[in-house]
């Protein structure tokens, strides 16, 4: 049976358990799902569809109990990737809820949703991060606004991360990027250009072994208006981004694991 097929097959199957227990849950509680139940529940459901797609990710640095996470932005498996470390929801442009499976699974996640056509949009957006954040719910943020080749880190919008600043929410960097068994991670794995999802998918079923790394950084409070937290958090994501790509080039010095982990997933 081509690769394609059978992992396709694996992961209808992932995706079919993932979306029984969203009811089940939903149905046992008696009640509407709260945003940490959906974070909870995505957790759960990313790492059963990181195990059918065979991504594995490498943590190095500590998830924040709470707060606001910024990172830069790759593919569609970045969710998946970030949610499977721990409960968190994240900011995502309106197209993806009408995507085919990964729409519900976002949806069902408690993903916040931002229509970038919309100036005025923004405004509701935030607010519904600052009451997540409030509440000590992780909302994960790509404050480059796109996805990328992963080749820099993209300069990043400011609007969005007003909600942290207002709420006094800790902020911390993190950043993400991708190895892929006899593939190239810009073209198998990154979403971004004039690519489609079915075409991107399909293909990504028929690659080898995915590798995600996720680096975490320095948590980071009173950090002035939202100008200067862009500004401040560029810098650091920048920073992490070289650190990964450092790790990343074959033939570097071995690796530290003192404050690295994986999971298998």
């Amino acid at each position: 049976m081509p690769k394609r097929i059978r992992r396709g097959a694996i992961f209808a199957r992932a995706i079919h358990k993932s979306f029984r227990d969203f009811a089940r849950r939903k149905k046992s509680s008696g009640r509407a799902p709260t945003l940490q139940d959906r974070a909870e529940w995505l957790t759960q459901a990313c790492r059963g569809v990181l195990a059918s797609l065979d991504v594995r990710v490498s943590v190095e640095g500590e998830m924040p109990q709470d707060g606001l996470i910024v990172s830069n932005h790759l593919s569609y498996l970045d969710i998946l990737c970030y949610s499977s470390i721990a409960p968190c929801i994240f900011v995502s442009k309106s197209e993806v809820r009408g995507w085919p499976v990964f729409g519900r699974l976002a949806t069902n996640g408690g993903t916040i949703y931002i229509d970038r056509t919309s100036k005025s949009d923004a405004h509701r957006v935030a607010s519904e991060i600052e009451a997540a954040l409030r509440a000590g719910i992780r909302v994960v943020l790509y404050p480059e606004g796109t996805s990328s080749g992963g080749d820099d880190v993209l300069p990043f919008h400011a609007p969005l991360l007003e909600s942290a600043v207002k709420a006094g929410a800790a902020i911390t960097p993190a950043c993400i990027a991708y190895e892929i068994k006899n593939g190239d991670p810009r073209e198998d794995v990154c979403y971004w250009r004039d690519m489609t999802f079915a075409t991107h998918f399909l293909g990504l079923l028929g690659k080898g072994k995915i590798h995600a790394h996720v680096a975490l950084g320095t948590s980071r409070t009173g950090l002035g208006d939202r100008k200067s937290a862009a500004r401040v958090l560029h810098q650091d994501v920048s920073e992490l981004h070289s650190h990964l790509q450092s790790e990343l080039k074959p033939g570097s010095s071995t690796r530290s694991h003192s404050a690295k982990h994986e999971h298998r997933v």
